[in-house]
């Protein structure tokens, strides 16, 4: 999965983050928090903070204890709520939310990944054109959200 971006979803000024498969024409919306929009929208921006935020420290943490995060698996939808696993590179998993796991892997360049069946319920199918550029992923994305709600999901978070 590929992250194309942080958007408020208007009227309820909930923040999403949108996930689109590398490989097909599916985006994954995840309703998040408004810390964590704010640390996925500052790495996908290279954006440096003066102080490190969490997702930095937990970066700097791993980097000084010489382990890396390999990789993000969204591996669950329950009752409206994701989750996902941390797997790192001395094979330990640590359950997550994936807003944070999500921040931390734009940090690490860890790759993320959701399941089929994750994609299936809760993904929404976006015919690609060729040649779209990322501006028209986005309007993509904001018409999308002008026809959707967190119910349509189950509970919201």
């Amino acid at each position: 999965m590929e992250v194309v971006g942080v958007r408020v979803e208007m009227p309820t000024n909930n923040p999403i983050v949108l996930l689109k498969e590398k490989q097909g024409e599916r985006y994954l919306p995840i309703w998040i928090g408004p810390m964590e929009a704010t640390a996925i929208a500052f790495a996908q921006q290279g954006m440096v903070p003066a102080r490190p935020l969490t997702h930095d420290l937990f970066r700097d943490v791993l980097e000084a204890l010489d382990v890396q995060l390999r990789k993000v698996n969204i591996t669950a939808l329950r009752d409206g709520i994701f989750f996902a696993d941390l797997i790192f590179s001395n094979g330990k998993e640590v359950s997550a939310r994936p807003s944070d796991s999500i921040a931390l892997a734009l940090r690490t360049g860890a790759t993320i990944f959701a399941t089929d069946e994750i994609l299936d319920e809760a993904g929404v199918a976006i015919p690609d054109e060729s040649g779209v550029e990322q501006e028209d992923e986005v309007e993509k994305f904001r018409e999308f959200l002008d026809t959707i709600t967190p119910e349509d999901f189950g509970s919201a978070t």
